[in-house]
């Protein structure tokens, strides 16, 4: 048991120092972004004078926004097709008359005072397989 905890504990700060090198990480790469979107302001400055220079850096930055709104787009439509068939499988299950007198013998057989326990301890699990990432179960499987 306790070796569990102290396994999830070394998980827990590894993940805090990989997302604290993230964040200096994106944080160093906005500031060079910045440096060069100063350097092309300052040379379109130059060759063009200010109003294109403004323009140029207002055409680009709304370019790279249309590009991540449909990135984001695309990004939202891949999430939302497994959970649509997941939902379905789901109720699927939960509306199977099978399933359903099944669990009713089973809630007769046990009883419901020493049942509430097993369904907490279910949802626990069923919450901690939920949060597990689908990538690392995979690597772990026999091929």
């Amino acid at each position: 048991m306790l070796q569990i905890i102290d396994e999830m504990k070394a998980g827990m700060r590894s993940a805090a120092r990989a997302y604290a090198v993230v964040a200096a990480m994106a944080f160093t790469a906005f500031v060079t972004l910045c440096f060069l979107c100063a350097a092309a302001f300052v040379v379109v400055l130059d060759s063009y004078g200010l109003f294109w220079a403004c323009l140029a850096g207002a055409g680009l930055f709304f370019v790279v926004t249309i590009f991540l709104l449909i990135w984001l787009d695309v990004l939202k439509q891949r999430a939302a097709r497994p959970k649509e068939a997941a939902k379905s499988t789901l109720q699927a299950a939960a509306t199977d008359p099978m399933v359903i007198a099944a669990g009713l013998q089973l809630v007769r057989a046990v009883g419901v005072k020493r049942l509430i326990p097993l369904v907490a301890l279910g949802g626990v699990a069923l919450g901690l397989l939920a949060r597990t990432p689908k990538a690392s179960v995979d690597k772990h499987r026999p091929d």
